[in-house]
Formats: C-alpha cells, sequence, structure tokens
C-alpha cells in the first residue's frame, strides 16, 4: 500500500513500524517536543503532498494533533485505539510502534480530512446528553466505543463535540452508531442509563 502524502508520526520507532505496514515518508516530532522547524516541514510537506497525523491515542499524541492543527489547518488524520496500541507480551507501552501491521494500514484506509470550516450547524450537546456521552456511569465507555466506531479516535466530551464537527459527522452516522453501541449494551444485558 502506497501512500501519497506525508505521515506525521511521534518517534522513530513509529517510523519503522509505518514502514513495515505501507510505502511512505514521515516526519517525526520527537514526541512531543513539537518546534518550530517540525512545523516548518509540515507545513511544506502539507502543501507539496498533503499529510496525515498519525499519533499515540495517548496525551501527548493528542496534544501534538491539537498543536499541528492551530498551527496548519487542513491535516488528515488517522486514529488507532488504545487497545490496539498497547505493547504485547511483558513489554510496557502504548503507541503506533506496538500496533499491528493490518490495525495501521486499516487506520490509513480510514483517515479523515478536517473541515476547513469548523462552524458546525448542528449542536452536539443535547446528543452528547442523549445518548448518555456526558457525565453518566457509561459516558466514558460509550465514547470510546463510538469513536472507534467513527475512526476519530477516544475524546473526552469537550473535544468529541470538535471532533464531530471537524470530522463532518453528520447526525444519521452519529445516531446509527449510538444507537448499534447501546443495543450491544442491552444484548450484554446492561441497563440503558
Amino acid at each position: 500500500m502506497k501512500i501519497k502524502e506525508v505521515i506525521v508520526l511521534e518517534g522513530r520507532d513509529d517510523t519503522v513500524r509505518i514502514k513495515l505496514a505501507v510505502d511512505a515518508d514521515t516526519i517525526e516530532t520527537n514526541g512531543s517536543a513539537l518546534n518550530q522547524r517540525t512545523l516548518d516541514q509540515i507545513k511544506h510537506a502539507k502543501e507539496k503532498r498533503g499529510v496525515i497525523v498519525f499519533t499515540d491515542p495517548d496525551y501527548p499524541g493528542e496534544r501534538l494533533r491539537r498543536l499541528i492543527d492551530a498551527n496548519i489547518p487542513g491535516c488528515k488524520h488517522a486514529f488507532l485505539p488504545k487497545e490496539k496500541t498497547k505493547a504485547k507480551g511483558k513489554r510496557k507501552g502504548l503507541g503506533i510502534e506496538h500496533a499491528d501491521i493490518e490495525d495501521i494500514q486499516q487506520a490509513l484506509e480510514d483517515v479523515h480530512a478536517v473541515r476547513q470550516e469548523m462552524k458546525s450547524s448542528i449542536d452536539w450537546r443535547p446528543y452528547l446528553l442523549q445518548y448518555g456521552l456526558i457525565g453518566g456511569p457509561k459516558a466514558k465507555d460509550r465514547r470510546m466505543k463510538l469513536g472507534n466506531e467513527l475512526k476519530i479516535g477516544y475524546a473526552n466530551a469537550k473535544q468529541l463535540e470538535k471532533r464531530l464537527s471537524m470530522f463532518a459527522i453528520d447526525e444519521k452516522q452519529f445516531e446509527a452508531v449510538m444507537k448499534e453501541i447501546i443495543q450491544n449494551e442491552n444484548d450484554k444485558g446492561w441497563n440503558n442509563s
């Protein structure tokens, strides 16, 4: 699988893993140490070929994603959930470098483009409340499942509102996924709160 865009990753181990999965060029941010030189490289790559941001599903990875978006609007994004990036066996850690090749390939096929205009006509707050994504005992679990199904990654409630708008998710798609999540909970005998 050949990737036209340049993939932005956190480190060298991520690059090694990505190159096992796909034929692609990468830019490494060296962890959370994002400096102006690296931002300039990413901006140049976006202008010439496009960029896919593919950071770890943890706080530093999400911080990098936000910093890149703030400085270089219009990048594409690939996501993997935490459970697919955990180190296997006796090793500990979380990151793209631990992901299975097939999961990396799937994430890169499911890339999301960020809408240039983030103002959405959808007020997501009532939907988040209706489907128990804010403040309830299952809110975090449901947000995690929703992020995985929509391929937009896990987010807290505030960030979820932004991502739903940013990745142009519509009400129909959102509700279909949420109904499926709730149906799966009901099938397992969980109550609907």
